[in-house]
């Protein structure tokens, strides 16, 4: 059966209205969004037929294991479009999250066995090592979600996690009632991941220049772990019952919102956190969540497969980023 304009707009992150127009060769669509409308077409079968290139291309995706609903999201993301490509053939590696050895030696061993390497990467000596051997071995690098620099790299896909932090900021700060001090926390799944830390970054600078009556009480490192979250902020609660406001940068959502519910305070806590899961969809429609920051794994699929892709064919690449969104209990979009 062949694909419909629905499946199209899905499979590319447009409306239904951009495919007609790009179907039908109309204007007022950008030549990129063109390109990934076409190339998602033909992939799909609209038109009848496949990719009829010959030339197969070997990528890997390093990945950390554990709990994380974003994860696992991006994960499946990227096995169905790789699927979909009949030219890729694709493998998934999912290691541990916080062990930067472990890490780089699953790179190292990707040597001569990869044209195009995608990875979540810890900024640490013995991973940037490993990148810089992969990419005098000819291999493409491309990071995903959390960047690491001056590293050679062919480029990186995710959102801006300085601007991320500093939104979440003027969240938080727009919803609490100015001029009195107030006490504000902290979660991170670990400040190893730059992503992580530049969210800190701009949380804090934020807060400093526009909220200066809100005050960093704690900051707690939770592994994405939700159980580990759970008891973290249940401890945190407990220690301070004046506390009004709470950012999550990684993953645990599920457990933050538990143990704020659980102590009866959804009302009198202001909590902001990231990814759009059926969890944190759960959490905003019961109150124990405010707003959450989201970034499209569907698109990041997209572009470091195309990406990485474009790489090994030596093709030029127009990097379209994931856009941030700002999802409230009355926007919800579809999963």
């Amino acid at each position: 059966m062949r694909s419909t304009l629905f499946d199209i707009a899905r499979e590319s992150g447009v409306s239904t209205a951009t495919v007609d127009r790009v179907l039908n060769n109309r204007s007022g669509v950008s030549e990129r969004t063109r390109s990934i409308v076409m190339e998602t077409a033909k992939r799909l079968g609209y038109f009848g037929g496949g990719d009829a290139s010959s030339e197969r291309i070997r990528l890997d995706f390093v990945l950390p294991q554990g709990t994380n609903s974003f994860i696992k999201t991006l994960k499946a993301q990227i096995e169905r479009q790789c699927a979909a490509q009949e030219i890729i053939d694709c493998r998934i590696h999912e290691v541990e999250g916080f062990n930067p050895i472990t890490l780089a030696d699953t790179l190292m061993g990707l040597r001569g066995e990869s044209q195009g390497v995608g990875l979540i990467a810890l900024d640490h000596p013995a991973v940037r090592e490993a990148m810089r051997m992969l990419a005098d071995a000819g291999v493409a690098v491309v990071t995903l979600v959390s960047d690491i620099l001056h590293v050679p790299r062919t480029g990186y896909v995710g959102i801006d996690n300085r601007a991320a932090g500093r939104l979440a900021g003027y969240l938080l700060g727009r919803f609490l009632p100015p001029g009195e001090n107030r006490k504000v926390a902290l979660f991170a799944g670990s400040l190893s991941y730059r992503g992580h830390e530049e969210r800190e970054m701009g949380f804090r600078h934020i807060l400093t220049e526009e909220f200066p009556h809100l005050q960093v009480v704690e900051l707690r490192e939770v592994r994405d772990d939700r159980q580990r979250a759970y008891e973290e902020a249940a401890a945190l609660l407990a220690r301070h019952p004046d506390l009004v406001g709470i950012y999550n940068i990684g993953a645990g959502n599920a457990g933050i919102g538990q143990a704020i519910a659980e102590a009866g305070r959804s009302k009198s806590i202001i909590f902001i956190g990231h990814e759009l899961t059926e969890s944190s969809k759960l959490l905003l429609l019961s109150g124990a969540m405010d707003a959450v920051i989201d970034q499209n794994p569907r698109v990041e699929a997209r572009e470091s497969i195309a990406m990485l892709s474009h790489a090994v064919l030596g093709k030029r690449f127009d990097y379209h980023a994931p856009r941030l969104q700002v999802v409230f209990r009355e926007n919800i979009p579809e999963l």
